[in-house]
């Protein structure tokens, strides 16, 4: 026994029984042709010498050389024969953990060089093959359930917070260094340029002169309130009222009039800050800040994670649906793109590169660590316990061996007491 971890049985299988009665049995076999031989060599020893009975005896004593020759190389395979501290004997347990390095050597050598990969793959045709498995609905509503059960798993364990705890600070990474500004100024001045913006205004002034209209005290009010304190009181409100009049005017000028001045100001007032927000770093960089000061507010905070809780929980009841508009879409998709795999040569040859490259570059950087985990199984099975299996699995064919031996044995004794002999 040798390895960091000596000891460890190799696994058994439920075919182990019957193997164990065919190596019995094939044992057995090639026992008796090398019993049969010694018999028939001590009977003819023990016979009258005529000439035939040479030729007999010659091929009994060769038969029982060679089937005690190859008894002897299959049995040194996984013991020592007869006990005996015999040099090169015992292969299997003494020499384990290097064939298990010269078969993890070959492995990688012989079946996971680049060329074999994709040589194999090119005559697999891996994108017809899987594009008409996909193409057939029932594969693709297979697919799909896959795919749901996977994505539902993988939702379903997180939990709101940690899901907003992983994605906060990435999108906060990546909103605080995108260029706000510049990005922020194009897309006004387009809405500038577009007069895209005009029904908002439209709607706000509307809704101011309402609100003048509805609250007419307050604003007096608010406007008495600051005058100097050594004016009389009537003379505030009368100054307050006028102020309101004007107000109410105006926000009724500006709410009927599409080509008002105030309109016109609000059009400049923005187009100048788009221009300032695409050109100006000191106003691009007060955008970027106001923007990281609203990242940093509670409600923005709790904001973001309402929403994605919702998004998990949208996500979880579109997967769950079976007949939901999600899966449909899914499986007719992969239905889809499956027949197409299958037709379309060009993205089949296409598909096919890509397999081809991706098990290439497995091969060549991960080879070694595919092939080290022959070794380190290897080395951690028991020696004996391994030639005991070993012989389970190859030992019926190598009683073959001894059989031949006997039976390859004796013919070359004849051939040879056949040549004594005609030399005498």
């Amino acid at each position: 026994m040798s390895g960091p971890a000596a000891g460890w049985a190799v696994r058994s299988s439920e075919a182990e029984p019957a193997r164990r009665r065919d190596l019995v049995r094939m044992k057995a076999t090639a026992t008796a042709f090398l019993v049969g031989a010694a018999v028939v060599y001590v009977l003819t020893w023990l016979g009258e010498d005529r000439g035939w009975v040479g030729f007999v005896r010659a091929a009994a004593e060769a038969g029982m050389v060679g089937g005690l020759a190859d008894w002897f190389a299959v049995t040194a395979l996984f013991r020592r024969p007869l006990g005996l501290p015999i040099p090169h004997t015992a292969i299997i347990p003494t020499r384990k953990d290097a064939l298990g390095q010269s078969l993890s050597d070959f492995v990688g050598a012989n079946f996971l060089s680049e060329q074999v990969v994709r040589d194999r793959l090119r005559r697999a045709d891996v994108a017809g093959r899987l594009g008409r498995w996909v193409a057939d609905p029932a594969n693709a509503d297979r697919v799909t359930e896959q795919v749901a059960a996977l994505l539902r798993g993988a939702v379903g364990v997180l939990r709101d917070e940690d899901l907003q705890a992983v994605l906060e600070p990435v999108v906060r990474r990546r909103l605080a260094a995108f260029p706000i500004g510049p990005t922020l100024g194009r897309l006004l001045g387009e809405v500038v340029a577009d007069g895209a913006h005009h029904r908002l205004v439209d709607l706000v002034a509307v809704a101011a002169n309402d609100w003048l209209r509805a609250n007419r005290e307050t604003v007096v009010d608010v406007v008495a309130r600051q005058a100097p304190a050594w004016s009389p009181e009537f003379i505030d409100r009368q100054v307050a009222a006028r102020v309101y009049a004007e107000l109410l005017r105006v926000s009724a000028d500006v709410r009927a009039d599409p080509s008002h001045p105030v309109r016109s100001a609000l059009d400049r007032l923005l187009a100048n800050f788009a221009e300032n927000l695409r050109t100006d770093p000191a106003t691009a960089q007060r955008a970027k800040e106001m923007l990281a000061a609203l990242l940093d507010e509670p409600e923005v905070r709790r904001a973001f994670g309402d929403l994605l809780a919702a998004a998990r929980r949208l996500v979880l009841e579109m997967v769950d649906d079976p007949d939901g508009e999600l899966r449909r879409r899914l499986t007719a998709g992969l239905a889809e793109f499956g027949s197409r795999l299958s037709t379309d040569a060009d993205l089949g040859a296409k598909v096919d590169r890509w397999v081809e490259d991706a098990a290439a570059y497995v091969v060549t950087h991960y080879r070694d660590e595919l092939t080290r985990t022959i070794t380190e199984t290897v080395d951690r099975w028991d020696g004996e316990e391994t030639a005991r299996r070993v012989e389970l699995q190859v030992g019926r064919d190598l009683q073959f061996i001894r059989i031949n031996g006997t039976v390859v044995g004796a013919l070359a004794g004849v051939l040879i007491h056949a040549a004594a002999v005609l030399a005498t």
